[in-house]
């Protein structure tokens, strides 16, 4: 175990190597000179050399190359932009709003599909599994933006059971005041495609022969359920949430937009918007490191739920 952990840590040296020279290509090369857009309209010779200066736009190619593996290795990527605030402040300023939200839907949906699945593809078939299969169909043909509009209308505004905006200073009280409704939305929008999806594994693997097997030793469908088949259904299940999760780092950027969430996909938005392309380089890179190393978390989950599985 400790040999393959040691040999994939290995493996994400050059990885990261081809995302920051590809990075670097795509800001150097197709993104324009930053330096036009930190000047505005109405700059001289003498004050673009300095911002050219600032940002070490005058060295040479592979000086600045250098320079941005630096930034990489030390986690520093410099002052915002817009802001002229330090990268890592600026960052850590937004992820928390966007890990309490994303992390609370993550997890409120993984313990609503995952069982909704198991159950109709059980009954698969049946008209159990045609009515949830008709309005997960349904729900998923419904825009996120009808669900954000109508849900701030009704249940925010109308009804006044939650607020329609806002953002606090309590990690308390942003979870049970302002979280909910947008949890509420979001999990209308993704819970209908998981579920479809998680039936597929389950209703795989209640085809195997080792279920008829089971069966046939006379253990009951409860002991099949718990023991085999979701333990094996789980696997490719790991699979889909590993590749999601570091994409939570990013926030729900139309739940924040609506709701006035501060969150990653603001400063996302923001950062586009502005051009403010350290805050880019540096969003971009640490979703390449989080999806290396929740990867590799994926294939040790995968040892723990089957340890028949061989790690390569």
């Amino acid at each position: 175990m400790s040999a393959f952990i040691i040999r994939r840590l290995l493996q994400m040296i050059p990885t990261l190597f081809g995302v920051m020279l590809l990075v670097f290509t795509l800001f150097s090369l197709v993104g324009g000179d930053p330096s036009l857009v930190l000047a505005g309209k109405h700059f001289s010779a003498e004050v673009l050399a300095n911002i050219r200066a600032q940002l070490g736009l005058d060295k040479s190619l592979p000086e600045q190359f250098l320079l941005f593996v630096r930034q990489v290795l030390t986690l520093d990527f410099g002052t915002s932009w817009s802001t002229q605030q330090p990268v890592s402040d600026v960052i850590g300023n937004r992820i928390g709003p966007s890990l309490t939200l994303t992390g609370a839907m993550l997890a409120v949906d993984l313990l609503l599909a995952i069982p909704l699945a198991a159950l109709v593809a059980y009954f698969r078939g049946g008209l159990t599994d045609h009515i949830v299969t008709i309005v997960c169909t349904v729900a998923m043909s419904i825009s996120a933006l009808i669900y954000i509009i109508a849900g701030q209308f009704y249940l925010g505004f109308k009804l006044g059971w939650f607020p329609v905006r806002g953002w606090g200073d309590s990690f308390w009280v942003n979870l049970f005041v302002y979280v909910p409704l947008p949890l509420l939305l979001g999990l209308m929008v993704s819970l209908g495609p998981d579920i479809r999806f998680y039936r597929s594994f389950f209703v795989e693997e209640l085809g195997q022969d080792y279920v008829r097997t089971a069966r046939a030793k006379g253990l009951s469908e409860r002991q099949i359920m718990l023991k085999h088949v979701l333990r094996n259904a789980l696997i490719p299940v790991v699979t889909s949430v590993m590749m999601s999760l570091p994409y939570l780092l990013l926030g729900a950027l139309v739940l924040e937009s609506f709701f006035g969430i501060p969150g990653m996909g603001n400063e996302v938005v923001q950062a586009v918007n502005k051009s403010d392309f350290p805050v880019i380089k540096a969003i971009t890179i640490y979703i390449a490191i989080a999806t290396m190393v929740f990867n590799l978390l994926g294939d040790l989950v995968y040892k723990w739920i089957d340890p028949r599985v061989q790690l390569n």
